[in-house]
């Protein structure tokens, strides 16, 4: 039910805009090859395989994996968690690209973002370039946050109820979907963390270059803007 849901919020329209940003934030060349994590249903890792991009989609949710597997066989697509990308034990300097979309970043905490970002690092090629979507950074979501949202698409329902965790700057989220009578719960945490924070970890992971922005025009973020896209690339030198 939630991975219906989610397939029916997005348009493809929306996901071809993603999709041509990416090939712009990342520089692809035809045939590179990307990394998509984590993945969902497959959204982004489709039309960019589509597009002629070799594409790995990593994502721990075996509903959304299959959907996506029936979607695409053309993808590469493997069960894990974010947060230990090694355990996958990809091999080292192989993408050409990494990519993190959806708020999926926000689940990771202060040593979660630092393990995921450096992982990453390690799996692109010197010069490979990171592009991440958020829209649980402190500036975009607190002035703006309710305790209960309502959303209906089609004959599903789902209701949002929200809790900040101040102490912790935490925000747990409970996803209520109903269809036909029957309710699926789903709890969730982000962790909060300002956009300077996330530039911060970038560049103690040995990523340059880190561009901000409000979405996919490049227009400024600011205080109260819905999402942040941020990326950088690798250094062309390690260690340097």
């Amino acid at each position: 039910m939630a991975v219906e849901f989610w397939i029916r919020a997005i348009p493809n329209t929306v996901t071809v805009q993603e999709a041509d940003f990416l090939e712009t934030a990342l520089e692809l060349t035809r045939g590179a090859k990307l990394l998509d994590i984590p993945c969902g249903h497959g959204r982004h890792a489709i039309e960019l395989a589509q597009r002629g991009y070799r594409v790995t989609g990593v994502d721990l949710s075996l509903d959304a994996l299959d959907r996506a597997r029936e979607s695409a066989a053309e993808v590469d697509w493997r069960r894990g968690d974010m947060r230990e990308l090694a355990r996958l034990n990809l091999p080292p300097e192989r993408y050409d690209a990494a990519y993190c979309f959806g708020n999926s970043f926000g689940y990771l905490d202060a040593a979660g973002i630092a393990a995921f970002l450096a992982d990453v690092a390690r799996v692109l090629r010197p010069g490979g370039r990171i592009a991440i979507d958020t829209g649980v950074t402190a500036e975009s979501i607190l002035p703006t946050l309710l305790a209960k949202r309502w959303h209906r698409l089609g004959d599903i329902t789902m209701l949002s109820e929200t809790n900040y965790v101040a102490e912790e700057s935490r925000l747990d989220i409970n996803y209520t979907f109903i269809h036909q009578g029957a309710e699926d719960t789903r709890p969730s945490s982000s962790y909060i963390f300002t956009a300077a924070e996330l530039k911060r970890f970038l560049g103690r992971a040995g990523f340059q270059a880190v561009t901000m922005s409000g979405g996919l025009t490049g227009e400024p973020y600011r205080l109260g803007t819905p999402r942040l896209v941020i990326a950088g690339r690798v250094s062309e030198q390690r260690g340097g």
